[in-house]
C-alpha cells in the first residue's frame, strides 16, 4: 500500500499565525506554492491559508492584507492526514472536506503537504480522471 509519506511534498514551511497575509502571499510566491500551513506560537498547526483565501476573503472584500493575520483565516480544527496513512484514506479525506491540499503530520509534527497533484502523479493513469473529478468542486 502506497503511503502519504511516499508521495507528499516534504519540508513544508509554515506561516506564523501572527504574520500578515501580505507576508503569506510573499512566501507563497517565493516558494511557488498555493497554500501554506499556519503554525502557532506553540509550533502547532492552526490551519491552512491558500492563495484563494487571500484573494476571495480579503482582497475582494476590500481589506488590506497587511492588516489581517494569517491566524484569522485559520479557524476551526485543521484537516490533516497522517504520514503513514494510505493514499485511499487521503483521497477520502479530500473528498469529504472538498479540499485539494492536506497538511501531513507525524504525531503532532508537520512533515509535509499532500496535494491533489501529488496523488495524480502517483495514481494509476486510468483512475486519475475520477480522482480529479471527485476532489474538485
Amino acid at each position: 500500500m502506497l503511503t502519504v509519506r511516499e508521495i507528499m511534498t516534504g519540508n513544508a514551511e509554515c506561516i506564523g499565525e501572527n504574520d500578515t497575509l501580505e507576508a503569506a502571499a510573499r512566501k507563497m510566491a517565493d516558494l511557488d506554492v498555493g497554500a501554506l500551513p499556519i503554525c502557532g506560537e506553540d509550533n502547532r498547526l492552526k490551519g491552512v491559508v491558500t492563495d484563494r483565501d487571500i484573494v476571495v476573503r480579503v482582497l475582494a472584500e476590500g481589506t488590506d492584507p497587511r492588516s489581517v493575520k494569517a491566524g484569522e483565516l485559520g479557524t476551526g480544527e485543521p484537516v490533516t492526514i497522517g504520514a503513514d496513512d494510505g493514499i485511499d484514506e487521503a483521497i477520502e479525506t479530500m473528498k469529504t472536506h472538498r479540499i485539494r491540499r492536506l497538511p501531513v503530520i507525524d504525531g503532532h509534527d508537520l512533515v509535509g503537504m499532500l496535494s491533489q497533484a501529488d496523488i495524480a502523479r502517483n495514481y494509476p493513469e486510468d483512475e486519475v480522471g475520477g480522482l480529479v473529478e471527485f476532489i474538485s468542486y
